[in-house]
Formats: structure tokens, C-alpha cells, sequence
């Protein structure tokens, strides 16, 4: 008979770390409580449902989700494998229709011999080995018994959803298809302004109503992840630099680079919706039609889905976690995903693969091998558990993670820098995989 490992959360992190600890041949009992409990931010029953942003960031082997991503492939992660059935134009990005990315998630998992699933909300945690991967919207009730167990209160912050629209209402006669500096071909449409329109834009932007947070709830928004309306509060020119870069775009009508510039990406391979690259927002509804319907080519844009905020909650993983990603009181207590304080889907992706290869291990009484520091996995391993835990906060997968060398320190050309760190990284996880195996 198998042994047991319970799963708490079937988001990105549950879902990776339930199908590494069953290819390893422990039975999982994956707790999901949607569609019973819907949180403020998702809207279907799939496991593994994308509420962001539908792209996992750059496809470059030399930059840093690049190096992550290939580091997730070489182990058979489950959510790597989703991503390449599902994957939609989005120039060296890689980006997904989120149904199907989702619903490949959810079929594997349920055909999976060794995979339970059970659709019911979890408020108390287990006496046995558990993987809490329970996401940025963790329940009220799971929240309390997190805190009843780590005896300190959570942090949190807010990340905000970028809206939706119909393709079909975008005018066409505005708007060019390109990506930045000719890089993957025309998969972005790119809405162009001149300085009086962004003047216009931004005018508005700034002074537009707000959703605020709620009481007691104090405002804290993830640098990466920040709502277009805050960004431009920080000056004129912020989102120039940012979401509205003109740089590498130039109109073909004209052949220059517009004032400023705002991106739309494909939300699906038939490519009949597309969200605004970059601008995630806390603009109350109306606010959002009126304020984004001043973009040019989405005058008369029909949205699918407003942009909107919600809670994410994370422990303070420096003090709380071992470097297996073990609770340090209780070594058969794992968490994973962005509860444990990494930031975006491939990085809580990481960390479920992580907790579901230990997990595995220890039920089984082998030794965990530690992820070695110069992989991604290892990079991110380091941050949340190894950062002063006064002044934790989330982060992605990037270079300033990387334990660097003397040499490497030394070195002035970034691109040399970045593919000797890539090089290592790749090196170093192959040996670790030929330690734990692969999926």
C-alpha cells in the first residue's frame, strides 16, 4: 500500500506538487474547495486556474524565468507540459489560453491513478504529512489555523488583474500588430499615442475612482505586479518606462516610435480576447470603461472581464520554513507556492515541485537532498528562507537571486554573465535531478 500525503490547494503549486509526489508513487489526496467556495478572483472549477496574467514570462534560456522554466521542464513538471499544449502567440514570451492551460491540468490530475481529488474546503490542518499550497487567496478559516500554528501574523499585499476584451470590437485602423524590436513576429497589437492623447490618458488615469481596500486592511502592492493607476501616480513619464514603452515599436504608418504606447496580448489561441499587457488595476468597473476606452482603437472596446484586487497572504518563510520548504516544528508540514513568499506562477510552480519531490522523499525515510543555491529553484529557496525576516517581502525568479562567484562578480558583460549563470544553473540541476529523479 501506498503512503499518504495530503494536498491542501490545487492552484499552480498543489497541482505540480501532487503530481510529482504521485509519479513518485505516493498516493495524494488533493483538497481543492472551489467550485463549492469560490474566492473573489477565480471564476471556474479547473485546478490550476490562472487569475493574473496569462503569460509565464520570457522564453529567453539566458534570462531568469527562462533558466527557471527549462529547470521545471527537465524535471516533468506537470504545469510545464500544460503550458506547451496551451500556448498562444506572445512574441519570446510564453503565454497560454488559460481554459485550456487549465483544463490540461485538471485532466491529468484526474486520470492520475494515484490522485485523489476532493472538491471541499479544508479549516483545519492535518496531523499527517501535508503540503499547504492553499495560494494567495488562502480562506478565512485556513488563515486562522495557519496563524494558530505559526504563532505570528500574516503579511499581505494586493495583486491586481489586467482587464479583458473582445478582439472583435478593437478598431483595427488605430492599431498595428508587432512585437518589441520585431521579436516574434506581429503577436501584440500596440495602441499608439501621441503626447496630447497620453497627457489626456494619463490625466484621467490619476484622477480616476478607486476600489479601497477594506477597514482594517492596510494597502501594500507587490512592486511587480502593480496597478497601472499606482504607477502612474509616481510621475508623468513612469509608465513610459514601463507598460507604455514606445522603445522597439515603431509605427509602420509613420515609421517612428510613438509618445507612448499600450500592448494587448492574446488571452486565447482562436485570438478573439486580449488583455492590456501590463495593466493590472484597482479602478473601480465604470472607471475602467471610461478611463481605458480613451486608449486608441479601444473606443468602443466591450470588456470580458474588468480588472480587479485581491488579497494575497504569505507566511514569513525566513523564520518558518527549512530549506526543504518543512515547517521547523513540524518536518512533515510542507508548504508551497506563493504562501511561502515567491511571486507569479512559475516561481509558485517551483515551489510545489520542491514540496512534492520532499514530500515524497520523506514519507519514503530517504534523506532530502538540499536544491543546490546557483539553480533557479535553489535561488528562490535562498530568498524565502534564508532573507531577514524583518523585512521579507515577496519576490520573482531574477538574476539578483544567483549566488555569484568572485569571477562571476568581476564580469561586465551582461549577457556573458547571464549565460555563465544560466550554464551553471543547468549544471547544477541535472545533478540534483539525477539525485530526487525526474516526474
Amino acid at each position: 500500500m501506498s503512503k499518504e500525503l495530503i494536498i491542501i490547494g490545487a492552484g499552480l503549486a498543489g497541482s505540480e506538487a501532487a503530481w510529482q509526489a504521485a509519479q513518485r508513487g505516493i498516493r495524494v489526496r488533493l483538497y481543492e474547495m472551489r467550485p463549492r467556495k469560490m474566492t473573489e478572483a477565480h471564476t471556474t472549477a479547473f485546478l490550476g486556474e490562472l487569475v493574473c496574467s496569462n503569460s509565464l514570462r520570457s522564453n529567453d534560456p539566458q534570462s531568469a524565468p527562462g533558466i527557471l522554466k527549462n529547470e521545471l521542464a527537465l524535471a516533468g513538471s506537470l504545469i510545464m507540459e500544460a503550458a506547451a499544449a496551451s500556448s498562444v502567440p506572445a512574441g519570446s514570451a510564453l503565454a497560454v489560453d488559460r481554459n485550456l492551460f487549465a483544463e490540461y491540468i485538471t485532466r491529468r490530475l484526474s486520470g492520475h491513478a494515484d490522485i485523489g481529488i476532493i472538491r471541499e474546503e479544508v479549516t483545519t490542518l492535518p496531523d499527517s504529512a501535508v503540503i499547504i499550497a492553499t495560494g494567495p487567496l488562502t480562506s478565512d478559516r485556513m488563515t486562522e489555523a495557519i496563524s494558530s500554528l505559526t504563532g505570528s501574523d500574516h503579511l499581505y499585499f494586493y495583486d491586481a488583474i489586467a482587464p479583458i476584451m473582445d478582439a472583435a470590437s478593437i478598431d483595427n485602423e488605430k492599431v498595428y500588430r508587432m512585437s518589441r524590436y520585431g521579436k516574434g513576429g506581429d503577436d501584440y497589437i500596440n495602441c499608439p499615442m501621441d503626447r496630447k492623447e497620453y497627457e489626456l490618458f494619463y490625466d484621467a488615469l490619476i484622477h480616476a475612482e478607486k476600489v479601497e481596500p477594506r477597514g482594517f486592511e492596510e494597502k501594500k502592492v507587490f512592486e511587480g505586479c502593480m496597478p497601472i493607476e499606482v504607477m502612474a501616480a509616481r510621475g508623468f513619464d513612469t509608465m513610459r518606462f514601463g507598460p507604455m514603452k514606445p522603445v522597439g515599436l515603431p509605427d509602420p504608418r509613420t515609421g517612428r516610435e510613438p509618445f507612448a504606447v499600450v500592448q494587448l496580448r492574446s488571452e486565447n489561441r482562436e485570438m478573439t480576447a486580449y488583455n492590456l499587457v501590463g495593466f493590472q488595476t484597482r479602478l473601480k468597473w465604470p472607471e475602467q470603461k471610461r478611463v481605458f476606452s480613451m486608449i486608441p482603437g479601444l473606443e468602443h472596446a466591450v470588456f470580458l472581464r474588468y480588472g480587479s484586487i485581491h488579497r494575497n497572504t504569505f507566511i514569513n518563510a525566513p523564520i518558518l520554513l527549512s530549506r526543504d520548504l518543512s515547517h521547523r516544528q513540524r518536518p512533515d508540514m510542507f508548504f508551497a507556492g506563493q504562501i511561502t513568499g515567491v511571486e507569479g506562477y512559475i516561481e509558485s510552480t517551483a515551489m510545489g515541485l520542491v514540496a512534492g519531490i520532499n514530500a515524497a522523499l520523506r514519507l519514503k525515510g530517504v534523506s532530502i537532498p538540499p536544491v543546490p543555491p546557483a539553480t533557479a529553484h535553489g535561488a528562490l529557496i535562498r530568498h524565502i528562507t534564508g532573507s531577514d525576516s524583518r523585512h521579507f517581502q515577496p519576490s520573482n525568479i531574477n538574476f539578483g537571486l544567483f549566488p555569484l562567484s568572485a569571477s562571476l562578480e568581476k564580469t561586465r558583460d551582461k549577457k556573458v554573465k547571464k549565460a555563465r549563470i544560466a550554464e551553471l544553473a543547468l549544471a547544477a540541476w541535472k545533478s540534483y535531478l539525477g539525485e530526487v529523479g525526474t516526474a
